[in-house]
């Protein structure tokens, strides 16, 4: 037994090293391990449970839109720290520390782009950036965004994949991103223009309860979680279980606060069929 012990536990160590990192990815619904080159193909969604993994905003882009069809606008406007906002870690620091991993500058990029040959208005958020929650740099994007798309009369998408709602570190300034916004879509329904809003997981809280929730059509990723306040939050205020599925997109389309659940390998199709319809 000790002539084999040491060679085997060596074999062993040696087999793990040529194993490379990255291969694989566990799925945080079914847990189930898919290679990623797979799950680069299907678009990021799990091929056993249809879970729909978070994609960033250039990730988003390269779905929605025609290829070298997007142009960038505001791309280096920053946020600033109106309260000099203290704790933990600063808002600067984070600031700082999110742009570095992400590249962006801010939780949202906003242009024009093309879908289907279509001109269109694109916003884009970043769940990676402080959750992509709104600030005043997201607001005012979003709210430029719209004078534009009002100005070449472009119909306006807006994909929202916000866990952050209204961005604390900016206080009240975060907080008129909500009205200026919305104010910004009622003058865009003025001109007769038409707004998609692509839901995708977690959309909630303060974007959910502004542009988010107002679109003209109002279309969803599956699974995604839709509202303002957490389930857990909500069920520790109520002292109530609640439904199976609560918040999901499923359940809003059910209720009625959502129009359509599409899958995302037909999500572009979709947009381009709608706008085909709107315009």
């Amino acid at each position: 037994m000790r002539i084999f012990k040491k060679p085997f536990r060596y074999t062993l160590a040696k087999r793990k090293k040529e194993i490379p990192d990255g291969l694989w990815s566990k799925c945080p619904s079914c847990s189930h391990l898919i290679f990623n080159k797979i799950l680069q193909d299907s678009l990021k969604v799990c091929p056993k449970c249809n879970y729909h993994f978070s994609l960033t905003c250039w990730e988003r882009i390269e779905l929605l839109a025609d290829s070298d069809s997007f142009t960038e606008f505001h791309k280096d406007m920053e946020s600033l720290d109106p309260l000099n906002f203290s704790g933990p870690k600063s808002y600067k620091e984070k600031l700082k520390e999110d742009a570095e991993a992400t590249g962006l500058k801010d939780a949202i990029i906003v242009g024009e782009a093309k879908i289907d040959k279509k001109a269109i208005a694109l916003g884009v958020t970043d769940s990676r950036f402080i959750m992509g929650s709104m600030g005043s740099v997201v607001g005012e994007k979003i709210a430029r965004l719209i004078e534009y798309a009002i100005e070449k009369k472009l119909p306006v998408v807006i994909v929202s994949g916000s866990g952050g709602g209204a961005r604390m570190y900016e206080g009240l300034l975060s907080l008129m991103q909500m009205a200026k916004t919305c104010g910004a879509l009622a003058r865009l329904k003025e001109a007769r223009l038409p707004f998609i809003s692509v839901l995708t997981h977690p959309t909630m809280a303060g974007v959910m309860a502004s542009f988010a929730g107002v679109g003209d059509v109002i279309v969803a990723e599956p699974g995604a979680l839709i509202g303002f306040t957490g389930p857990r939050v909500i069920k520790q205020t109520i002292k109530q279980d609640l439904p199976k599925g609560f918040q999901t997109s499923e359940f809003n389309l059910e209720h009625g606060l959502i129009d359509i659940v599409v899958s995302r390998k037909d999500l572009k199709s979709t947009i381009s069929k709608l706008l085909f319809y709107l315009t």
